[in-house]
């Protein structure tokens, strides 16, 4: 089957499961019960962390025939788990190249502890040096991550302080950015890690490596990564033999950070795991709630074919929001998907298991909810239709029986095979499903996938609704991704399509939510006036703003300033998103300009940012004689044309240079007053 694979891929390349008899049944012996009861409390130490040494806690003295170099400590900074999976590799790796790796994610240490884990541990005959490896992702234009935001503050502050500046002597220190060149501030989280780990006292190992996202991230990283092992190397290792591979090495099953307990048929699922047991970034796993589906229906023309969906979700008594926050939702695998995926493996799709940390490894805390499933796991946690890294294709080839399967895996995840796997891999949408039926040799235990596979992450849509208005719903602008492979089949968005599917009247009629706080806010002065810029599904924010302009003017009775929107789609007759709901603003006077940019209905393109140049004169006397805020929601691309537009206006308005026009956007952006949120 693989033959087609390995020569020409196919047109489009568009984890065995033992059942173990569970222990702790319960009988009339007293001493089976003893038994029972000590097995039961091994698991619960396993669940909450308690049976491995705590990532915050002094490392003890490491083996330096096995680990020459050393200790090191990886701490990540991510928003969608890349550069986590990235700490993970080098985790891998770090064995073979003679080094003992921890893994620590950034929002579970602080400044100070970047120093804690020695070289060597107590037998540290180094001086006493540490050594770090920052992995930062930046998050939206500019900002850390969610599980670095209180490490960014504390740095911030800690800048300010004189008697701060030596605290991290003694660290020696290298940086990988991940970000996208789409971005205006490319990598600042980044380049601020490394200025700043400078600046108190570390000392860097090399120049900072930096990946975009835009391009070939993973490649940008391969190619940092292989230049910093030789630079550790060659300092620490100090010429020692490294672990040698044997020729066999390559297909011998690799070591699994987890171990699996298989439960007896009816043990209870989901135990309670407190949040301070739990891993960083599965946090929402466990905090988000069901709210069922109020309202469902179409935007778009049935001829545009395409689909954007309004939905409103019932939160009454389980969730609490701020106009226009970000919904955060947790999507579901399809059924099929999941069906599929067991029978590949010869998985028990009702087994019921729980995890531990393996021997020789940390616990970094529950992964999900946990007894569960293994129906539960693979529909709620586990990615299985997005396309897996080169270095996760790489990572397989330990899996795979057949030798035409791991030549064909060897190839693509290679660095000369980098075009082959973007075509066949990344363009033709293959994901973990639809690799293990090309590649029918795999064999993977649960706990193997779990530790391979990536996680399905939250999607974050911004909330379409005011919470003034709507205190007890949320309404979400859904845009539906759908995307034809070359085979004739397609690939459907697994969140959008789970919310698409999410109807009232259906069995999947809830969603599994929770709410994040966004930057848009109203200015609090209700009389200034607003310049709204959201095309597509860019107008949820907006709708959702004019909701609370109409609740502060009609209920509040406050005095509102000039509300402008500029809105953007291909046709007017097709999709024009909440086209009755904006008309109706307009006559109620709510919406006092409304500017329409429909790209295809005449022969030139006509765009938002253009409709802003047309307006020049008007749109510098609101921002800079009336003090408007300006709100864009949309893609980056987008947002950097009409940053463009609105600089080119302050030139040409307002007398200034070209400097002094970036440098008016950049304080307004300061200020709160030009706010945006993009996507790539």
């Amino acid at each position: 089957m693989l033959v087609a694979l390995v020569d020409s891929m196919m047109e489009q390349f568009s984890v065995s499961y033992i059942t173990v008899l569970a222990t702790g049944c319960v009988t009339a012996l007293t001493l089976a019960g003893l038994l029972y009861v000590k097995q039961e409390s091994q698991n619960r130490q396993s669940l909450t962390g308690n049976a491995t040494e705590s990532g915050s806690e002094k490392k003890v003295s490491i083996d330096k025939t096995k680990f020459p170099g050393g200790h090191i400590t990886i701490y990540y900074a991510t928003q969608t788990g890349t550069a986590e999976s990235f700490a993970q590799q080098l985790e891998r790796e770090g064995v073979e190249q003679g080094f003992h790796i921890h893994v620590e994610d950034m929002d579970e240490t602080c400044l100070e502890q970047l120093t804690a884990h020695s070289a060597f541990g107590d037998n540290d005959d180094d001086l006493g040096t540490s050594r770090a490896i920052i992995l930062a992702a930046t998050y939206g234009e500019g900002e850390p991550t969610d599980n670095s935001t209180e490490m960014v503050n504390e740095i911030k502050e800690s800048l300010e302080d004189e008697s701060k500046m030596t605290v991290l002597e003694g660290l020696e220190y290298c940086v990988f950015g991940l970000g996208n060149r789409q971005y205006e501030h490319y990598n600042a989280m980044g380049k601020f890690f490394d200025s700043s780990l400078e600046t108190f006292g570390a000392k860097r190992i090399i120049p900072i490596g930096m990946g975009d996202d835009d391009n070939d991230l993973e490649g940008d990283f391969e190619s940092w990564k292989d230049q910093m092992w030789v630079e550790l190397r060659k300092r620490y290792c100090r010429g020692a033999a490294l672990p040698v591979k044997k020729d066999n090495d390559e297909f011998k099953i690799p070591d699994c950070e987890y171990k699996i307990q298989y439960h007896s048929a009816g043990t209870p699922a989901e135990k309670y795991i407190g949040l301070d047991k739990v891993h960083g970034s599965s946090k929402p796993y466990f905090t988000s709630v069901d709210c069922p589906v109020l309202t469902s229906r179409e935007l778009r023309s049935s001829e545009d074919g395409g689909s954007t969906v309004h939905m409103e979700i019932d939160i009454a008594n389980k969730l609490e929001y701020q106009t226009a926050d970000n919904l955060g939702v947790l999507p579901l695998n399809d059924d099929a998907i999941v069906a599929s995926v067991a029978k590949s493996l010869g998985y028990d799709l009702n087994a019921v298991f729980s995890l531990s940390a393996a021997g020789n490894h940390e616990w970094h805390g529950a992964p999900f909810p946990m007894p569960i499933s293994i129906r539960e796991c693979l529909t709620r946690y586990l990615d299985l239709t997005s396309a897996p890294r080169r270095s996760d294709l790489k990572h397989l080839i330990h899996y795979a029986k057949d030798p035409i399967d791991r030549k064909a895996l060897q190839r693509l995840s290679s660095k000369e095979g980098k075009k082959e796997y973007k075509e066949k891999i990344m363009d033709g949408y293959v994901g973990m499903v639809d690799l293990l039926k090309l590649c029918p040799s795999l064999s993977i235990p649960l706990e193997h996938l779990i530790s391979v596979c990536h996680f399905l992450l939250p999607r974050f849509y911004t909330i379409a609704s005011s919470s003034l208005e709507f205190p007890n719903q949320v309404h979400l602008t859904v845009s539906v991704t759908q995307a034809k492979r070359k085979d004739g089949s397609t690939f459907n968005g697994v969140c959008s399509t789970h919310l698409a599917d999410a109807k009232p009247t259906s069995a999947n009629g809830t969603v599994r939510v929770f709410s994040r706080p966004s930057t848009f806010r109203l200015p609090e002065n209700s009389s200034k006036p607003i310049i709204m810029i959201g095309p597509g599904t860019g107008i949820a924010p907006m709708r959702a703003l004019l909701q609370e302009r109409r609740y502060q003017r009609d209920v509040q009775k406050k005095s509102i300033g000039p509300n402008i929107l500029y809105f953007g789609c291909k046709k007017r007759s097709l999709d024009y998103l909440y086209r009755d709901e904006l008309e109706a603003m307009q006559k109620d006077n709510v919406l006092d300009n409304l500017h329409l940019a429909f790209s295809r209905e005449e022969k030139q393109k006509v765009y938002v940012q253009h409709l802003l140049t047309n307006n020049a004169q008007d749109t510098w006397e609101m921002v800079d004689k009336k003090g408007a805020s300006i709100y864009v929601c949309g893609g980056v691309r987008m947002g950097h044309d009409v940053t463009e537009a609105l600089t080119d206006i302050a030139v040409s308005q307002g007398s200034m240079s070209a400097q002094q026009a970036k440098d008016y956007m950049a304080k307004l952006a300061s200020d709160g007053r030009f706010v945006q949120e993009l996507w790539a």
